[in-house]
Order: structure tokens, then sequence, then C-alpha cells
């Protein structure tokens, strides 16, 4: 056979992977193959694949029999946008997508490269988890695997698809990654499966809902994101990328935008309401600030009292921290704190600046928020901002009482830019609980107490509930019209740009986990 030949014919076996009758098998389930799934989520020709002839090594349970080039996931190269990113494809049509000692080193390799050239690693997930015949080998490769998502954290961007199952030590890998997506109906993740669950507790659960996307997306808070189709998922992948720098040594890609930079925004002057018991609707706010009104927004449907996700302003990509008035009148709990600290984290590695729309009545109270940890959890939001060092812009529409106060992001951590609309209330707690502790008496001593009430109440918002007193203090640098935020934030944007600031020398904090 002539050489040439002999390549070609190498090439179209390691490209058929489990053949046409299983592949026939993945797409009766609503799935796509792993190569059909590089090819959509990468520019068209730019994947390079390598490793395409590597077969197992092992002998026992007749595996030497059954050997297919490549083995069970696919490993390269290519690009999105035109810049770089490595992906692998676990190939669910090879032995179930097993994680064989080579498909961990294939997948290892890939890892090391990226973190040697600063590029973006994005996994594609589809496996039935470690391959038994290799036995104690397999669950090395998941370690192998596990240590350099952890050595890669905070210095390239890690996303995982999961297009299939995902169970026992093999969510760990994703776990440790940035953000993770995951398709409804045809992708699950959980430690243990349904049967054992039903074994070991007596519980009867689908799997959808044990570990599926929808459960992800709003339950544990494991998946960022949840969409209907592999295709969505693929095409939600590549936008998140365009707000993400390729490593921590590079600033996040610019934009140009047609949106004005000075453009104002009067529907904003009215947005807050009169009565400051009722809700509104940050993000209709935020759409109006940023350009173009888009807003990729992430954990859209965990935690949902407070939104976090990637925008544009002036052309920078930025992060948004906000709280939502609409859920749980905007209050920080357990569940928000520690989604909103996750996602302050990393855009502080990756050099995204991180602006902070606040409007917060406090923390939530409860038995089960303390004995949950409302303390710790609150903290790690506190850590986040006070670690971070990226621009820091805040502004405070209505509320910012008591320690959230401080939490979200105030001059006292850090902030480099604080600024209040008229309609921002700062202070230690809301009027009717400040007037009850500082009056009691003299409310109970009242001919009319309910009368005298009202009137304190009305004395101590006057005083205290607007953002003067703050600003007289120098905690708040400005109060502005809210039409007026956009061209505001995106000057301080420039401002900002060459911002230096250092945490002191450190193997690393202690954040409270």
């Amino acid at each position: 056979m002539d050489k040439l030949e002999k390549l070609n014919q190498l090439r179209a076996q390691s490209q058929s992977g489990g053949g046409e009758a299983r592949i026939a098998r993945q797409k009766a389930k609503g799935k796509m193959t792993a190569r059909e799934r590089i090819d959509l989520l990468l520019d068209r020709g730019s994947f390079h694949e390598i490793d395409a002839f590597v077969t197992h090594r092992e002998r026992n349970f007749g595996m030497d029999k059954q050997k297919i080039l490549g083995d069970s996931v696919i490993t390269g190269w290519g690009t999105v946008d035109g810049r770089l990113v490595y992906v692998f494809s676990q190939d669910f049509t090879v032995f179930g997508g097993s994680l064989s000692a080579v498909h961990a080193e294939k997948v290892v390799k890939i890892m090391d490269m990226a973190m040697r050239n600063g590029a973006p690693v994005i996994g594609i997930n589809d496996s039935g988890g470690a391959r038994i015949q290799e036995g104690v080998v397999s669950l090395g490769g998941y370690a192998d695997i596990f240590l350099r998502n952890t050595l890669a954290s905070g210095v390239i961007p890690q996303i995982s698809a999961i297009m299939g199952p995902c169970a026992g030590g093999a969510v760990y890998s994703p776990a440790l990654t940035d953000f993770i997506f995951m398709v409804k109906e045809t992708s699950h993740m959980f430690i243990t499966g349904p049967d054992i669950v039903k074994t070991v507790t007596g519980e009867d659960v689908t799997f959808e809902e044990l570990g599926g996307a929808s459960t992800h997306a709003s339950k544990s808070g494991v998946a960022h994101l949840a969409t209907e189709t592999e295709e969505d998922s693929l095409y939600l992948i590549r936008e998140l990328l365009s707000y993400l720098p390729s490593n921590n040594m590079e600033d996040p890609p610019f934009k140009p935008s047609h949106d004005d930079d000075l453009r104002t925004e009067e529907a904003l002057n009215t947005i807050v309401p009169d009565n400051p018991n009722k809700p509104y609707d940050i993000k209709d706010a935020i759409k109006l600030i940023v350009d173009d009104g888009e807003f990729f927004e992430i954990h859209e449907n965990y935690a949902p009292n407070i939104v976090v996700g990637f925008a544009r302003l002036g052309g920078f990509s930025i992060g948004i921290v906000a709280n939502q008035p609409m859920v749980l009148a905007g209050v920080l709990d357990i569940q928000s704190s520690e989604k909103a600290a996750r996602f302050v984290r990393f855009c502080d590695a990756f050099n995204i600046p991180l602006i902070v729309f606040e409007d917060v009545p406090g923390f939530l109270p409860g038995v089960n928020q303390e004995h949950g940890g409302i303390i710790r959890h609150g903290a790690k939001l506190l850590y986040a901002f006070c670690e971070a060092t990226v621009p820091k812009l805040t502004v405070v529409t209505r509320k910012a009482y008591g320690g959230a106060y401080c939490v979200m992001n105030s001059k006292h951590i850090r902030a480099d830019l604080n600024l209040a609309w008229p309609t921002a209330e700062i202070a230690v707690m809301g009027p009717d609980g400040a007037v009850k502790i500082i009056h009691r008496g003299e409310i109970n001593e009242a001919e009319d107490p309910d009368a005298r009430k009202t009137e304190l109440v009305a004395e101590y918002r006057e005083l205290f509930a607007n953002p003067f007193v703050a600003a007289a203090r120098g905690y708040v640098d400005d109060v502005i019209l809210p039409s007026e935020t956009r061209p505001r934030l995106i000057n301080a944007l420039h401002m900002l740009q060459n911002k230096r600031d250092h945490n002191p020398p450190k193997k690393h904090g202690n954040m409270p986990l």
C-alpha cells in the first residue's frame, strides 16, 4: 500500500469514531457527534487535531482486540472569531466516551499547551465515566486533569459544555472550570445516579430531576447556562468568549460600538418608583445603560435576587453585579452571596472592570439563613470585592442599608468611583426599623403612637434616607441624574484605564469557604 494512501486510510478510520451504527444511535438521541460539535463551535476550517492515531494500552478483558484510533476523545485547537482556543470533545460512540489513560493524556496535553500559550480551553463532555476495564489507571487520569484545571484557574478561561452524561468523579473537572453550559433533556451531571440514590436513600428521582440542566441552572447553581439545544450552547460559548481575554495577562477585547458614549436616557429618571417599597426590574435599567442594550446574563435562574453578567460600555467589556428588587426586594442571602462572589473573582482574575448597581435592604434574616451560614457566605462576597484590584464602579440606585452597604462595593473597600441617584437611601437600616429603635420610648408614651411613629419616620427619611449625608463624607463621589449614568460610567472607565492596585505579598488568602 502506498504510504500516502495508508495515511489517508488511517485518517478516515480515526474520523469514523465508533462506526456508523453507534453514530446513528447518537443522532437518534438528538445529539451531535463529537466532531460536529467542534466544527460548529470553531471558525470554519480552523480546527487542527492532534493525537488522532493514539490507541489505548489495556490488554485485559479482551480490550487488546478493541482498539479505535484516537480513542474516546478528540483534541486539538482552532479559532473563535479569529482567536486561538484549545478544545477537547469526548466521543460517546467510542467506548461510551469513557476515560482511559490515553484519553486523559490527550486532554492533559492540550491543557498544558493552552497554559503555555495563554489561550482558553473548552471541554465538551459526553462520557460514561471512568473506563472500568482500566481500573485505578483511569481514576489517576481524572486526577491529572483536575490538577491542570486548578493550575489553570485564573490564568486562562476554562469553559465546560455538558452534552451527555457526566457522572461520578468526572463532574469535578467541569466544577473546577469557570463556566458550565448544559443542554435540557440530554445532559446530566451527578455524583451518584438515580438507581444508587434509590438504593441508599429510598428516594425516587428521574435523571432530569436529579441532575438535569434545569435543576443545575436553578437549584444547585452548578450550571451557569441551560439551553434548549446543543447548537444554542455552542453559539453562546462563542458569544461568552467575545467578552473575555485569552489569558490573565491580556485586557478583554475592545469592541467599538455605534452606540453614542454620551447618550442619556430620560427613562432612567423615572425607573425607580416613588414608593421605596415598590419593586422595579434592575435589568431594565442595565439594558438602557449598556452598549446597544446587550446584556449576557450568567446564572439567570439561580439566586435571581442578584443579577450578574457581561456587557459593554463604550466598547469596554465589563462585568455587572446588581441587586434585583423584583426578587426578595434585592436582599442578599446565602445563594446570591456565593453567586456574586464567584463572578466578582472571575472578573478580577481576567482584568474585567466591575460595575455594581446597588439597591439592597440588607441580608436576609431567618433561622435557616443563620444556621446555613449566612455570616460565612456573605463574607465571601465581601472578601471578593475587597480583594479585587480591577476598576470598580458603584451606582446606588435606591437602598444601601447596613452591612450590605459595605459589602456591595462601597468606597471603604477600595471602590474607585461611587455614584448615587437622588433616589438613593444610604443608612444603617430603613426608616421604620431605625425609628422603632431610636424612638421606642417616645412612641409608646405618645397619645397616638401610630401618628407619632409616622411623623418620626418622615423626619428620619428627610434626614437620612437620601444620598447627601454619605456625599458630605465623601463616601459617595457624586450624586447624578439617572439619565447621565451611561456617559459618567464610560468616562470613568477611560479614566481608570491605567489603574494599578496591589494586594500584600502572600501565597494566597484564606477566604471563608
